[in-house]
C-alpha cells in the first residue's frame, strides 16, 4: 500500500460533501443529535461503519445532506477533504460540488461557495494554489515542496480546481444560475461544471441550455453519463461532446462505439461502481476494457468518505485486479495530466512533478 501511496496522483472525479471524514461525520450528527434535529442513534452505526451496504450508502448521503447547511461547516469539511487527499499525496485535485441555496439561514449558492474557498484559505497543513492568480511556475520543484521559513519543515504542495454542479433536480433557470455563478468566479479556481444527482430524476433537456452556455463561455463540463440504463440520455450525452464524463456504466455497444470514436476521458469509480451495485463485479468492469483499447481514462473515488476508500485503494486495486503493475499504473495517472481542467501552466507542473518522480522510483 505504501507504494501507492508515495505515487503522486491526480484526482477528477471527487464530490466535496461525499469526501467528509467519518470522524467529522460522527461529531457533527452527534452535535445534531443533542440539539434533537436527528436522533443520533439512527445513524451511529451507519457512520462507524466501513463496508457500508447500498441502502446504508443512500442513508448516508441523506445524512450529510442535513449536515451540510450552514457555512462555517462547509469551509470545515473543505480544509479537511483538501488536506485529505494531499496526505494521500494527490498533487491536482478537481473538486466538485454544487451551490446550495437556504434562506432560512441565508445561504445563497455565493455564500455557499464562498465558505468554500474560506475553506481552501484555511488550509494549513499543505501549500495549496487553487486560484490560477496565485500560480507559481518559477520552478518544478515548488510544484511538490516549499520550505516553511519559520520551522525549516518541508510542505506538499496541491493544486485545487472548483467544478460546480448542476443537480438533476434543478430547473433550467437554477442551472444557468450556477453556471453564471461559475463564469463569476473563474479567477477563484472555479474551471468547469458537473451535471451530477440522482440519475432518475430530471431530463436531459432541462439542463442541455445551461451546458451548452458553459461551453460557449469557455467552462469545461463533465457529466455523469450511464450512471443509469437510458439509452436516448447517454447516446445524447456523447453527442453533446463534454469534455469528460463519469461512470459509464449502462453503455450498450453503440454507446462505446460512439465514446471511443470521440476519445472522451472517463472518469472511473471502481469502488463506487461496485458498493453502488452499478457494476456486479470488479473483474468485469468496464476499466479493463478502456485500459487495454488504451481509451483516455483516470482512476478517481467519487465519494471517498462515503466508500471508505483514497485514490491509493483505488490504484491498489486497480493493479490487483487487473494485473497491472506500478508503471503501468504510473503512466495511467500521468496521462491524466492531459484530461486536467487547469491551464496549461498547471500542466506543466504536473509533468515535472511527473518527471521527477519517474526519475526517483526509476521507471
Amino acid at each position: 500500500m505504501e507504494s501507492w501511496i508515495s505515487m503522486p496522483k491526480i484526482e477528477l472525479h471527487a464530490h466535496l460533501n461525499g469526501s467528509i471524514r467519518d470522524s467529522t461525520l460522527l461529531e457533527l450528527a452527534r452535535d445534531l443529535g443533542e440539539k434533537g434535529v436527528i436522533v443520533f442513534a439512527d445513524v451511529e452505526h451507519v457512520i462507524l461503519k466501513n463496508d457500508r451496504s447500498l441502502c446504508e450508502v443512500f442513508k448516508l448521503f441523506d445524512l450529510i445532506h442535513i449536515l451540510t447547511t450552514d457555512h462555517a461547516t462547509v469551509t470545515r469539511i473543505t480544509k479537511e477533504v483538501v488536506e485529505d487527499f494531499a496526505s494521500d499525496n494527490v498533487v491536482y485535485l478537481e473538486l466538485r460540488t454544487t451551490p446550495k441555496k437556504n434562506d432560512l439561514i441565508g445561504m445563497s449558492k455565493r455564500s455557499y461557495m464562498e465558505a468554500v474557498l474560506e475553506g481552501l484559505r484555511a488550509v494549513s497543513a499543505v501549500d495549496i494554489d487553487f486560484a490560477p492568480k496565485n500560480m507559481d511556475t518559477t520552478s518544478p520543484m515548488t510544484a511538490i515542496t516549499k520550505s516553511n521559513a519559520c520551522n525549516g519543515t518541508i510542505k506538499k504542495k496541491i493544486y485545487v480546481r472548483l467544478l460546480l454542479s448542476i443537480d438533476r433536480r434543478e430547473t433550467t433557470a437554477a442551472a444557468m444560475d450556477t453556471v453564471k455563478l461559475a463564469l463569476e468566479m473563474r479567477r477563484l479556481g472555479v474551471v468547469g461544471i458537473d451535471l451530477s444527482g440522482n440519475p432518475n430524476v430530471g431530463e436531459w433537456t432541462t439542463f442541455l441550455p445551461a451546458l451548452e452556455f458553459a461551453q460557449q463561455q469557455g467552462l469545461q463540463v463533465t457529466l455523469h453519463c450511464g450512471e443509469v440504463p437510458n439509452r436516448k440520455e447517454i447516446q445524447a450525452m456523447l453527442d453533446f461532446l463534454p469534455q469528460r464524463i463519469g461512470h459509464a456504466c449502462f453503455f450498450e455497444e453503440e454507446d462505446w462505439i460512439k465514446l471511443k470514436s470521440s476519445k472522451i476521458p472517463v472518469e472511473i469509480c471502481l469502488t463506487s461502481n461496485i458498493r453502488t451495485e452499478s457494476i456486479s463485479s470488479i473483474d468485469i468492469h468496464h476499466f479493463a476494457d478502456l485500459y487495454n483499447t488504451k481509451h483516455p481514462s483516470v482512476l478517481c473515488t467519487d465519494d471517498s468518505g462515503v466508500f471508505s476508500t483514497s485514490l491509493s485503494e483505488e490504484y491498489k486495486l486497480a493493479a490487483s485486479t487487473f494485473g497491472l503493475g506500478k508503471k503501468e499504473m504510473f503512466e495511467l495517472v500521468k496521462n491524466a495530466i492531459e484530461f486536467i481542467f487547469a491551464d496549461v501552466e498547471v500542466k506543466q507542473d504536473l509533468k515535472e512533478i511527473f518527471n521527477l518522480a519517474a526519475k526517483k522510483w526509476d521507471l
